[in-house]
Parts: C-alpha cells; sequence; structure tokens
C-alpha cells in the first residue's frame, strides 16, 4: 500500500514474523514517533515491539498493553509502513531528476534540447542522451557558483560554476512549481563555501548513486541513517570520495567498526558516536591524518594499542563508554590535546596517569563515579589547563600539583574541603557542594569568575579578597555574616552576588568601585551603606529583596544624581512612603519593585519624575489610588499593583506601550476606559474586584485585549451548588520576560461527584502548545481511568501514559513537565477521609502544608536533581552534553511528549498518596521557575496567613519574579478545610478553622473569583468570549452535567460517622442546599411575636439568604398521583431557574387553591412575616402545623444569569397573591380585621417592603 493509503489490518500475534505479513519480496517498515522509517529483519515480530514498546513507556499490566496496542492513536508513536514512506521534501534534498529543455552555455547559438538533468550533492548532472544514465555526463560543480531565474523564458534556471572554466547551463522547467524547487534546492548549494553534502535523517540505507559525481565533497553527514555496509551506495563505497576530509555516522546502530573506513586516508574528522560498538579495528591505524575522533555513546572498554599511530590526533571523544580507567594508549598520543571522558565507570581521579599524558590540556570526567584523587609521585603537571569533574562524589581534592589549571568546574560533588594551585586559576566553579574551606595558593592574580555558592561557607576566603583581577564573585547560598570592607572596595569587581546568607550590615564604601551588579537578596540587613549609591557610580543592578529594609540611602551626596541604577528590586521588605523621594534621584530606572512593602502612598510629583520606567511592581502594598501622573511613564510596559486596596482605575490606557496590567485582588468599582485601547496591550487581569461590574460596553472594547481576566458572576449552577466547604483555589500565571506564556494550570474544585477535585500544572518550557493541550484533555482521561481501576498507582500512571499518547503530532517534537493532584475519598468506605494523590513528570512539584511545614509531595525528573534517572540515562547511552542536557535538549528525564527521545525520556510519572488531615493547611503547585527561587519553607510560610487563595497564588508568582525569575511562572494554592473526622456528608458546610482561624464572612456583593462561589478559575477571554460568558478551559467542567443534573432528587450522600436517621412519618425531612436565594426588598428583622430564628434563614445586612431544599427526600407513605405543573406568572429576570412549589394535602391529595387577588389586597400584616408550624415567619406564605410539605419539584430552567440570588420586586404588582389554604381563610381574615381595628401603623422603614408579594422559593 501507498504510505498515504489507509491502515490496513492484518491479523497475527505476538509470535509472527515480519516475512509472514508481506509477500514475497517485500519487506516491513518501523517508523518511531513519526522520524526515521527502518526496515524489519524478516525474522522481527512487529507485534511483539509493540509491546515491549508500550512496556518501555510504563504499562505493565498485559491486558491493558493488548487494549492500548490496538489504540489508533498509537499511530503517532510507533507505526508499520508495507513500503518505505518519504516526504517529498526529503527526496528534493537528496536528489532532484527529469527530463527537461536544456541549452549549454550563455549564448543563444546552442540549440534546446530535451536531456536528464539531475541536481544531486554539489554537482548539477546533464546527460548527453536523452533519458539515458550511460555514456557522457556533463558534470557542473554549484558550490561557490549562481543560479538565477532566467526572465525571457518563462520557468527557466541558468546554472553556472566558478572559476576560470566557468560553466552556464540553462534549464525549462515545465511548472512553476516545479522551477521553485530546484531553484531553493540549489540556492543552498551554491551559497556553501566548502563542498558539503547533509543527509543526515533521512533514513538512508544506500547514499544515491549520482553522489559519487560530486568528486569536490569533502565533508559527508550520514548522522541519524541506516547505512549499510555492503551495496552500491554503502559505507564500503565511500572510499570513492577522493577528497573526502570529514565524515560523520553517528547514530546509524551500526553495531561494529566499518574497517572499510580505515581506506579513506584524506579522513581528518570521523564521527562514530552512538552505534553500539565494542571494540575497534587494529586497521584504525591507517588513519594517519585523523585529527578528530568521536567514540562516545558507544559500548567500549578498551583501545588498540594501533591507535597510538595516530600522531595528528587532538581530540578523543570516549564519554559514555564503559572505561574504568585511563586509556593507557593515550599516553603514545603526543599531538592529543582534549580528552572526554564523561559519563564512563572512572572511580578514581588518576593524577599520576594525567603526568603521564603531558600533552593534554582539557580533559572532561565529568558524570563518572569518582571518589578521589590518586597521584603515583609529587611531579607537577604542567599541561592541563581545563578540569571538569562535575556531577561526581568527591567529598575532598586537593590539585596543587596542577600547576597550569585555568579552569575547573567541580559543581554538585560532595566536597568539603578544597585545595589548588593558583598560578594560572582563572576560573573556578565549585558551587553545590558542602564546602568550608577552599585553599588557593599563591593568590590567583589572574582569577575573573569565581562561584561558591551552595555551600557551608561562614567567611569569605581571603585570597578572594586580594584576587586584584577578580570580576565576577558569587556567594549566594552560604553562611556568611559579614562581607570583608576589602572585598566591596576591590577595584575590579563588577558583580557580586551574596544572597540568602545571613548578613547583618554591610561595610562602608571607602572609595568608587566599579561594581555594577549587587544580590543581596534574603539577608537580614536592616539598612545599607549610606554613600552606596554615591560610591558605586555604575551600579545598574540592584536587589536587596527579603530583607528588613525601612530606609533607602541617598542617591547621591549633592542636589544633582550622577546615579545609572535601571533595576531595582525591594520586594518584601518593611519600606514606607518614606522612601519615596530617594527614588527620584535615580532617573534611569527602567524596573523598579517594590511589593510587599508597608506602602500607603505614592506621591505624585514623584512618580512623574520617573520618565525611563518600563517595568512597574507595586503589589502587596496598602495603597488607595494609582497617581494620574502615570501618565507621564511613556516608556511604561507592565504595571502590577495585585493585593492593594485600589478603588480607581488608574490612568494607564493612555500609555502607547503598556503590555500587561495586574489590579486583581483589588477594590475597584468601575472603569473609565478611552474610545481606544492602546494597541500593545496584551493582558489585563482584573480578578479578585468583588464589587467591579463591567457594563457590556466595557466588555466590547476589552475584547480587543488577547488575555482579559475577569470573574465570573456567581449564579444557581451546578458549579456553584456542588462547590465544596472543604477547598477553595486561586491561581497566577505570569510571563515575566518571555514573549508567549508557555504554563498553563488546571483547578477543577468539583470533579466527578462533587466531593473531589483535581489540580494540575504544565510547564512547556519554550512551547505553549503542549501545556495547553494537556490543561483541555488530562482531567477527561483522569476521570476515564477512574472507571477502571480505584488503585492510586495505577490510574494516575495510566492518566499521564494515555495523555502522553493522545498528545499525537504534537508530542513528537515537544514536551511538558506536568504534576497532577487529585484529591478524593473511598467510595467503597463512605466515612473514610480524603485521600491526596499527587503525580508528576519534569520540573512541576507540588508542596502540602501540614501543620505549617513543608511536605513536598513530588519529584524532580531532572539530571541535576535525581541521580538515579541520570544512570538511568546513561546506560541507555544518551549523550549529556555540558550544559547538563539530554542530547542538548532538555534537563529532564520524565516529560509528557518528547517522543523522539525515547527511550531515554519517558512519561512514566511518581506517583504518592497521602491521607488528609485537619492539620494540613495548604497545597501548592508550581513550575521549575516558582520553585527555584522560592524553597518550599519560604513559599509556605509566605502565604500562610493568606486566606484568598488568588491573591496568595499571586504573592507567590510576584515573590519568584521580584527574587530574579525572568522566565514564565505560574502558581496554584488550594486553601484545604478537612475537618477533624474527615467527614464527607452533603451539606456539611460548617467553617472549619483554616490557617488562620475561621475565615471571614464573604462581602454582600459579588463573591470573590476564588471563593468557589463566584468563580473557581481566573477565566481569560478571547474576542469571541467577552460579549457572551465567562469561560475558560480550566473550568469545573465535570462537576454536573447541567443544572438539572445539580438538582434532580438523589439519594443524599451520608458518611458511616454521620447516618442518615430514619425519618418519622408524615414528618417533613429537609436537607441543605448550596443554593441560596435573595430578596432584597424583605424585612430582615423579626416580628415580635417570633420566639426563634427559623432554622435555614440567615439574614446578612439588607439581604435575606435563604437555603432552600432542592434535594427533598421523599415520604415513606404511598405517593399519589401528582399534578403536572403549571404557569407561576412572570419569571424573574433575576433568577437563573424557577422552581414551583406543589402543596399536597394529606387527607384528599388534592391541589389547594390560592386565595383570590382581592383577598391578598384586604391582608394588611407584611408579607415578610410567614407561619410556619403555626408561627409567623418572614417569607410571606402560611403553612399549618399539621401539614408537611414533601415535595419540590424543578418545572422549568429560566434564563441563565450571572447572579446567584433571586431579587424579589422592587416595585408593587397589582397582580401579586398570597396562597393560602381554605381552611385558613377564615382565621386570617380574623387576624386582619382586629389589625385594622388596632389602628396600627407600619413602620416608616417598612412601607417600603409592606406589599403583597409572591416569591417563587422553596419554602
Amino acid at each position: 500500500a501507498e504510505p498515504a493509503a489507509a491502515p490496513r489490518l492484518v491479523l497475527c500475534s505476538a509470535h509472527t514474523a515480519a516475512a509472514e505479513l508481506c509477500p514475497p519480496g517485500q519487506r516491513l517498515y518501523l517508523q518511531l514517533h513519526g522520524d526515521l522509517a527502518r526496515r524489519l529483519e524478516p525474522t522481527e515480530k512487529p507485534l511483539q515491539i509493540v509491546y515491549e514498546y508500550l512496556a518501555s513507556l510504563g504499562f505493565e499490566d498485559p491486558l491493558r498493553i493488548q487494549e492500548e496496542a490496538a489504540n489508533a492513536d498509537l499511530s503517532c508513536m510507533i507505526r508499520f509502513y508495507s513500503e518505505k514512506p518519504c516526504q517529498v521534501e526529503q527526496l528534493d534534498r537528496i536528489l532532484l531528476s527529469g527530463i527537461y529543455s536544456v541549452r549549454k552555455g550563455r549564448t543563444q547559438l546552442h540549440k534546446w534540447a530535451e536531456r536528464l538533468v539531475i541536481l544531486c550533492g554539489t554537482c548539477l548532472i546533464v546527460s548527453s542522451v536523452k533519458d539515458s544514465h550511460v555514456g557522457k555526463m556533463h558534470i557542473l560543480p554549484l558550490v561557490g557558483g549562481k543560479v538565477e531565474e532566467v526572465k525571457r523564458r518563462q520557468h527557466s534556471l541558468a546554472f553556472s560554476s566558478v572559476g576560470a572554466q566557468a560553466q552556464t547551463f540553462h534549464v525549462c522547467f515545465n511548472t512553476p512549481a516545479e522551477c521553485q524547487r530546484w531553484l531553493r534546492q540549489a540556492s543552498t548549494v551554491v551559497s556553501q563555501r566548502l563542498s558539503t553534502v547533509d543527509l543526515s535523517c533521512y533514513s538512508l540505507e544506500e547514499v544515491p548513486e549520482h553522489l559519487f559525481y560530486s568528486q569536490d565533497i569533502t565533508y559527508l553527514n550520514l548522522r541519524h541513517n541506516f547505512m549499510h555496509l555492503s551495496g552500491s551506495g554503502g559505507l564500503d563505497s565511500l572510499c570513492r570520495f577522493s577528497q573526502l576530509r570529514g565524515l560523520n555516522l553517528s547514530q546509524n546502530q551500526l553495531g561494529e567498526f566499518p574497517t572499510s573506513l580505515c581506506e579513506i586516508p584524506t579522513l581528518t574528522e570521523l564521527n562514530l558516536s552512538c552505534n553500539g560498538l565494542h571494540d575497534l579495528p587494529s586497521q584504525v591505524s591507517k588513519l594517519l591524518n585523523l585529527q578528530t575522533f568521536a567514540l562516545d555513546g558507544n559500548c567500549l572498554t578498551t583501545l588498540p594499542d594501533e591507535l597510538g599511530c595516530l600522531q595528528q590526533l587532538s581530540s578523543l571523544g570516549l564519554s559514555f563508554n564503559d572505561f574504568h580507567d585511563l586509556p593507557a594508549v593515550c599516553e603514545k598520543l603526543l599531538a592529543l590535546d582534549k580528552l572526554a571522558m564523561a559519563g564512563n565507570q572512572l572511580g578514581t581521579l588518576d593524577l599520576g596517569a594525567l603526568n603521564r599524558m603531558s600533552h593534554i590540556k582539557h580533559v572532561d570526567l565529568r558524570l563518572n563515579q569518582l571518589k578521589g584523587a590518586s597521584a603515583d609521585s609529587l611531579e607537577g603537571n604542567k599541561s592541563v589547563t581545563h578540569l571538569d569533574v562535575r556531577d561526581n562524589q568527591l567529598a575532598e581534592l586537593d590539585l596543587s600539583t596542577l600547576g597550569s589549571l585555568e579552569q575547573l568546574h567541580c559543581e554538585r560533588n560532595r566536597l568539603q574541603e578544597l585545595t589548588l594551585s593558583g598560578f594560572s586559576l582563572r576560573a573556578l566553579y565549585a558551587s553545590h557542594n558542602r564546602l568550608t574551606t577552599v585553599s588557593v595558593y599563591p593568590v590567583p592574580g589572574q582569577l575573573t569568575c569565581l562561584e561558591l555558592s551552595w555551600n557551608q561557607l561562614q567567611c569569605v576566603p581571603d585570597w578572594a579578597c586580594e584576587a586584584k583581577k577578580l570580576e565576577v564573585l558569587d556567594l549566594s547560598f552560604n553562611l556568611l555574616t559579614e562581607l570583608p570592607s576589602r572585598l566591596l572596595s576591590s577595584l575590579s569587581l563588577r558583580k557580586l552576588m551574596a544572597g540568602h546568607n545571613q548578613l547583618q550590615s554591610l561595610p562602608p564604601l571607602l572609595e568608587h568601585v566599579p561594581l555594577e551588579v549587587l544580590d543581596l537578596q534574603h539577608n537580614l540587613l536592616a539598612r545599607l551603606p549610606d554613600r552606596l549609591f554615591s560610591k558605586a557610580l555604575n551600579l545598574r543592578y540592584l536587589n536587596v529583596s527579603a530583607n528588613s529594609l525601612e530606609s533607602l540611602p541617598s542617591a547621591s551626596a549633592g542636589e544633582e544624581s550622577l546615579s545609572l541604577l535601571q533595576l531595582l528590586y525591594l520586594t518584601n521588605n518593611s519600606l514606607t512612603d518614606q522612601c519615596i523621594p530617594v527614588l527620584v534621584g535615580h532617573p534611569n530606572l527602567r524596573i523598579l519593585h517594590l511589593a510587599y512593602n508597608q506602602l500607603h502612598t505614592f506621591p505624585a510629583s514623584k512618580l512623574s519624575k520617573l520618565e525611563q520606567l518600563e517595568e512597574l511592581n507595586l503589589s502587596g502594598n496598602k495603597l488607595k489610588t494609582i497617581p494620574t501622573t502615570i501618565a507621564n511613564c511613556k516608556r511604561l510596559h507592565t504595571l502590577l499593583a495585585h493585593s492593594n486596596e485600589i478603588s480607581i482605575f488608574p490612568e494607564i490606557l493612555q500609555l502607547p506601550l503598556i503590555q500587561f496590567v495586574d489590579l486583581s485582588c483589588n477594590e475597584l468599582t468601575e472603569i473609565l476606559i478611552p474610545e481606544a485601547l492602546p494597541a500593545a496591550l496584551q493582558e489585563l487581569d482584573l480578578t479578585g474586584n468583588t464589587n467591579l461590574v463591567l457594563e457590556h460596553k466595557t466588555l466590547d472594547i476589552f475584547s480587543h485585549i488577547a488575555t482579559l481576566k475577569i470573574d465570573t458572576k456567581p449564579g444557581l449552577s451546578a458549579d456553584s451548588a456542588l462547590a465544596s466547604p472543604f477547598w477553595s483555589h486561586g491561581l497566577a500565571e505570569m510571563a515575566g520576560q518571555r514573549n508567549k506564556l508557555c504554563v498553563a494550570s488546571l483547578a477543577l474544585g468539583s470533579f466527578a461527584e462533587g466531593m473531589e477535585a483535581v489540580y494540575g500544572m504544565f510547564d512547556g518550557d519554550r512551547n505553549e502548545e503542549l501545556p495547553r493541550l494537556l490543561q483541555c484533555t488530562m482531567a477527561d482521561v483522569l476521570l476515564e481511568e477512574l472507571q477502571q481501576s480505584s488503585t492510586d498507582m495505577v490510574f494516575m500512571t495510566s492518566t499521564f501514559l494515555v495523555s502522553h499518547r493522545k498528545l499525537g503530532v504534537a508530542g513528537q517534537k515537544l514536551g511538558s513537565s506536568a504534576v497532577l493532584c487529585y484529591i478524593r475519598h473511598d467510595t467503597a468506605d463512605p466515612g473514610s477521609g480524603f485521600t491526596l494523590t499527587v503525580a508528576n513528570v519534569g520540573t512541576c512539584q507540588a508542596v502540602l502544608c501540614r501543620g505549617g511545614k513543608p511536605l513536598v509531595l513530588s519529584k524532580v525528573f531532572s539530571l541535576e536533581q535525581c541521580p538515579e534517572e541520570t544512570r538511568r540515562v546513561q546506560e541507555q547511552k544518551a549523550i549529556i552534553t555540558e550544559d547538563n542536557k539530554v542530547n542538548g535538549v532538555t534537563c529532564c528525564t520524565r516529560l509528557l511528549g518528547c517522543t523522539y527521545l525515547h527511550p531515554w525520556i519517558l512519561p512514566r510519572p511518581h506517583v504518592f498518596s497521602v491521607p488528609l488531615s485537619m492539620q494540613d493547611e495548604l497545597l501548592l503547585l508550581g513550575n521549575r521557575a516558582l520553585w527555584e527561587h522560592l524553597s518550599p519553607a519560604e513559599a509556605v510560610g509566605a502565604v500562610r496567613h493568606l486566606h484568598d487563595p488568588l491573591a496568595a497564588a499571586k504573592k507567590l508568582c510576584t515573590l519568584a519574579q521580584s527574587y530574579g525569575c525572568q522566565d514564565n511562572v505560574g502558581a496554584v494554592v488550594v486553601c484545604l478545610n478537612i475537618g477533624e473526622d474527615n467527614c464527607t456528608c452533603e451539606g456539611q458546610g460548617l467553617a472549619l478553622p483554616g490557617p488562620g482561624g475561621f475565615l471571614p464572612p464573604a462581602k454582600p456583593a459579588t463573591p470573590s473569583s476564588s471563593s468557589g462561589i463566584a468563580s473557581e478559575f481566573s477565566s481569560e477571554l478571547s474576542a469571541s468570549e467577552v460579549s457572551s460568558e465567562v469561560g475558560s478551559t480550566a473550568s469545573d467542567e465535570h462537576s454536573a452535567a447541567g443544572l438539572d443534573a445539580g438538582l434532580l432528587p438523589r439519594p443524599e450522600r451520608r458518611c458511616s460517622l454521620h447516618p442518615l436517621p430514619p425519618p418519622p412519618p408524615s414528618v417533613f425531612q429537609r436537607q441543605p442546599s448550596c443554593a441560596t436565594f435573595s430578596s432584597n426588598q424583605s424585612d430582615n428583622g423579626l416580628d415580635s411575636d417570633d420566639e426563634q430564628p427559623v432554622e435555614g434563614v440567615m439574614t446578612n445586612g439588607s439581604r435575606l439568604e435563604v437555603e432552600v431544599d432542592i434535594h427533598c427526600c421523599q415520604s415513606h407513605g404511598p405517593e399519589p398521583a401528582l399534578p403536572q405543573a403549571e404557569d407561576g406568572g412572570p419569571e424573574d429576570d433575576a433568577s437563573s431557574l424557577v422552581l414551583h412549589i406543589w402543596r399536597q394535602n394529606s387527607a384528599g391529595s388534592s391541589l389547594l387553591p390560592a386565595v383570590g387577588r382581592e383577598r391578598g389586597g384586604e391582608l394588611q400584616k407584611s408579607p415578610s412575616t410567614c407561619c410556619l408550624y403555626g408561627k409567623k415567619l418572614s417569607n410571606g406564605s402560611i403553612v399549618p402545623l399539621e401539614e408537611s410539605l414533601n415535595l419540590i419539584e424543578v418545572a422549568m430552567e429560566a434564563p441563565k444569569k450571572k447572579t446567584g440570588y433571586f431579587a424579589a420586586p422592587t416595585q408593587l404588582e397589582p397582580e401579586d397573591q398570597l396562597a393560602v389554604p381554605p381552611h385558613l381563610e377564615e382565621e386570617v381574615k380574623e387576624q386582619m380585621k382586629q389589625h385594622r381595628e388596632s389602628g396600627a401603623e407600619p413602620a416608616a422603614g417598612e412601607k417600603a417592603v409592606a406589599a403583597p408579594e409572591e416569591f417563587d422559593t422553596a419554602l
């Protein structure tokens, strides 16, 4: 079948060989991840290959593996072809051919004739006879030549070579598409400086025969193919290239060294990496001109002595093999300059062997098993200049004998002591160790860069202060209590990083210093040196966030400021309004972060002088307004002012360059906007402004913003009706300095049965497509997997593996980290408590706050933080580059997507479950950027006291940005409210103590977006969504099927701790509900004859909230036939659902007639009073003690509006009625008559609500 044809099913078993599935003479091809297609051997078993592939992903159950193998989506990862698939674009790059009209020469003396024309390699080949591959062929070298379109003849190109014997061929093509294909490929060839042919990643088994006409080829790239040894174009034929100098045959699955390559004496560069080689032949000694030999990623344990004949060899790559010692043959290679042996099994750093290799300068010993260094003599080594021993197990290291050492990398070891020679030292990188002592002698006079972060240093080494050329010094994450004055007075130091220490003060600056970057965040500083800015005139970056600063030093000693400061981070201090005038002394400020201080005002006159501001962060203060003079900041593109008390929308929409505005969690009520928004505006966040009302006109104008975040208004919907009282959540995502947002969050506070929740975080690093796909689909996949298994390890693992498959083509080249949290209770045991199950891949993490302490629930799958994963990747012969990335792509070892990096990158997650208790306060989810700048303990401490999870999530992201994060950052905060007995009864709505006590009551206006009532998410509106309904892909989609699903009668869920008591006969059973109704015009006070408040009725200011039973239990007695529902009058336009109440007579079971309109007009008693069980109550209806209301029916669904309350009519309607049972009519008349005779006048405040009103409520 053709590759583009429909798939064809064939019957086979796991033991069926490939030869049995295709006709004689044909072969099957296997394609992995939409990449290369390999021809299967006749004995290989296709179905067994599929099973083994699925098992390697993480599937364990044989039945599930069979089920997955039959899934059509699997074809994006593994598929079979009966013919070799190849794309047209790939064929064009390999070879173009056809019969066209050709004319030789530039003049028109030559005639046009049809000839076979071939473009292959670096040459244009033209046959002498039409449609003939034999005889004389004209070869036109194109490298350095020219190809151009011929204007005089349609669809024609002129190909010209270069040099004294230059020739020209004119070729006329049949179609413009053909002409463009040839022009595109030929232009690539002629633009090359060297005769290079790149045929990598084409699934080639042989090189095209026509390629051998290009005898000028000097470099041939055949990487990532399936090259065979024999054949007309196999590896044995490559010796036909007489000028070949460079050959790349990496990743060709050769299995053995092609000895025919030793017959190419011109080779100077040979790459045979990742070919499964176990040894080298002795014939390798023939490659006398070889200078670079790459053998990385093989299975070599020794090298032949014949390799010593290669006296011109300067670079030898042996990384990720199986060597236990330095090869002795390297001592014979006198020209060897660079030896790479990362990822082997060396246990000791043999300094004696290095001494015998007196010519080697660069040694790479990363990712070995080095535990110490040994030397057989005290003789010094004068050759090694660069040594890399990162990611080993060294506890001590003495390299004082390496007198020529210029650069040392020893990060991520276990070093406690380090001794070096300082004669030639220029750079030392020793972070992430346990260093307490670093000795360098003599003083390194050439040292320019020193990195000692993440150690246990208590003081700065003396020799570091005396280094005269030191420019960069990183001492962050140590135990320093002071900095030497001579260090800050250094005349060479330009960048000083001393954050995350215990510094209480800084020494004064005595002289002018060239310091440009100063990072002192996370210390104990109460003040800065008075003359800091006047002495460090070159200072451009200052970060003193997370200290105890109450004031700032003056920008200059005189009136005129010479400050060059551009980036100033002052977040999380104790600064007050008094510091604002000091900022004016820095007129070049571009980025200013003043978040989470004690600011109440920002003087307008001061802000107007910061005209160069581009980014301003004032979040987490007590500001009530943003000065109107912000309009003078014409360069401002980012304003972050969330979590304040701002009630007036600032005049920022007049700024021409404004892009990002965050005014969430404030007290905005309205927005005055111009007729046209700034063209650059990309994001506006207004969530958490509970009093904000946006008109339709405003929404229409805002529809042009790419990302608009506003609260969804509450309504009587399934989401709000099933909102859990046990948790609420908030989320935040910030792009930082990146142009696009590559993180996405999932927040479903009401999942599946409603008493469950799902939260997730997805980080695509550099791609935004995969996080969005996972955000939209992963909850659905989890819901499906829960139907198949109740074991946490099984359903969570399957959720990740199936989501990995569903990514399809997008997941072939792109990848994403993910963390998914599922809160549930055991359905088999309703009395059990809640269980939190967390699964993750990549670098996204989840942290649980338990009793104020952080409990990390996830595992970071990165090369730097997961040694067992690093070993797994090494055993599978992956190449870990010097920047610590798998094949130079990603630092993660487990991801969703990136299928082309299988089996090194896997989607199988780490799964962990923990039962929730009353001590559990918060659940925090974040991506890599968040946790790189905030430790779990600091994150918990920063938001534990906040009651609003949205404000908490915003704070985490803001802190990360102020602490130096320039990448995308995302956070999800879940406030847990788990009771002592973990009761999961329906209707358990009592507020339990949270992290800071009982949660405060919600404001009378629209609830917060993070409360679970207003919204379960911060919606992002597109232009098509703004004018209709606010929504988001992260919404609570699984809470119920709709309004009806949330309101139909169903059995009440009760746990075993609180069983449902059996109802007595003829007693009305009422269940609490989440639905809330309101009447703005009702009398909120009790009448004088009311003895006690009514259960289920709560008063709140001028609004009456009634808990309505919408799931009424039916009586145990026989049920009579019900009459059909009738229209109960006009619909209330403020409601989203109309409920009709049917009254049932206990004796006759007949419908009670309503009292006439004239009788309702005679009543003088306030309709806000009624009688329930013989008492007058405040809802306008009367029910006798003997009767019971035992049925509430959903009559119809009214048009949805974004409000959660049923508002009573504000004007008296003449048709208002009051339904009174027939046998009570006389009693009611008597009461009204007595009332008129008493002459009692209603109070003035009662007149407005004294009119008879009828409420379609279920009381």
